[in-house]
């Protein structure tokens, strides 16, 4: 075969090679891609971008947040969907000849291994934005004078919401949300020497970074902050008086929220309300656990929420990543991408009809990024020529 290329105008022997297929291969269901391992691929390339240095930094963190929560919807429709594939004991296999818990298996393994991923770019991210001034501080990090303007804080705003409940045979274990988080504790009794565990579930509705008080800044653009239960952690004395604290952690829960709609059923918008409180009570897909919490603290809530071992996950960092587009400032654009407005673009009234402007290369159209603006009719009006619909000297018969 011959072929004369734009860069070598003379012609090039090319020898056509005979095409050859794997015929095992081709019968073989290792041809296609697992559709769940095949999302969680695509899901590394979107952590990804949080690494790609033409991106700002602020954007960078952009891209880790939704990472984390495309993995969390991922878990609550796809993983939950085969985990309930696998308690009805479906036998059925996928195309690439996998059954419903050697997919569950491999997902697992893959997302266990995503999540360090996101932990490790955390990480890499928190040093970059502390270099920039904004930084995310523990609780032993908290300066006193901090601590001070904090706690007013706390008491004013977050402690009327929160609601501690102790643990026992007469207070059984409550409900936990979905996507909610919650302190677990064990507590000792300071006149009695009695153990008691606890729980403080976190209310989403309140934010979950809080900026410090001004007096530890180096610079005026420096900003500290601190985690929603790292408040909560400092303050528990507010919440448990006369105990003292043997060992706290923090997890968080995702459950099923998958919904199936039959599509037959004889009132959709009664169907579509029952289903929408039933995913609210979805079973237990993952509970992510610090990694720091006491290992008797872990067994406690394994136990109380019927969490197999293969739905645990213990996290070496930050537990919620998906929220950490709150810890953006609105007022550094020196570290966002830059937003490009409209620009406005005026057009003059042609004095011939629009299809002989468009023959003369004088297209109505506009650019991207470019703002239209209402400049009256394109073409000449209608009153001087005959037969057109805005003509009042002939107008058309009426049908």
């Amino acid at each position: 075969m011959t072929i004369a290329t734009a860069m070598d105008p003379k012609a090039v022997e090319v020898t056509k090679l005979p095409l050859c297929l794997d015929q095992d291969l081709a019968r073989s269901p290792d041809r296609f891609f697992n559709r769940e391992i095949s999302w969680l691929a695509f899901n590394q390339r979107v952590l990804g971008e949080s690494k790609n240095p033409r991106h700002p930094l602020l954007e960078r963190l952009r891209f880790l947040s939704i990472s984390a929560n495309n993995l969390d919807e991922f878990y609550m429709v796809r993983v939950a969907g085969l985990k309930a594939q696998v308690r009805e004991d479906v036998r059925a296999v996928s195309q690439d000849g996998l059954a419903p818990a050697e997919q569950l298996e491999r997902v697992n393994a893959d997302a266990a291994q995503l999540m360090g991923h996101q932990q490790t770019r955390w990480r890499e991210l928190a040093t970059e934005l502390s270099e920039v001034g904004i930084s995310l501080v523990s609780g032993d990090q908290v300066a006193e004078a901090e601590r001070q303007a904090l706690e007013a804080t706390f008491l004013s705003q977050v402690f009327p919401v929160l609601t501690p409940m102790a643990i026992d045979p007469a207070h059984p274990f409550p409900f936990i949300p979905n996507l909610a988080f919650s302190l677990v504790l064990k507590l000792r009794h300071r006149n009695d020497g009695r153990l008691l565990y606890a729980l403080v579930p976190i209310p989403a509705q309140v934010a979950r970074f809080w900026e410090l008080s001004v007096g530890t800044r180096r610079r005026k653009t420096d900003r500290r902050f601190v985690t929603l239960e790292g408040m909560v952690a400092l303050f528990l004395d507010h919440l448990f008086p006369g105990c003292d604290v043997d060992g706290l952690g923090v997890f968080r829960l995702i459950r099923d929220s998958d919904v199936e709609i039959e599509e037959e059923a004889e009132d959709l918008v009664r169907e579509f309300e029952e289903r929408l409180k039933q995913r609210r009570l979805g079973s237990v897909v993952r509970v992510e656990i610090e990694a720091a919490m006491p290992a008797e603290l872990q067994e406690f809530i394994c136990h109380n929420l019927n969490a197999q071992e293969q739905d645990i996950i213990l996290i070496d960092g930050l537990l919620g990543l998906d929220e950490l587009t709150q810890l953006i400032p609105p007022d550094r654009a020196d570290l966002k991408l830059s937003l490009r407005s409209p620009l406005p673009r005026t057009y003059s009234r042609p004095r011939r009809g629009l299809l002989r402007c468009n023959s003369r290369k004088r297209h109505s159209g506009s650019p991207p990024l470019r703002k239209l603006r209402c400049c009256g009719p394109v073409s000449a009006p209608g009153g001087t020529r005959p037969q057109c619909v805005g003509d009042q000297t002939n107008p058309l018969p009426h049908i």
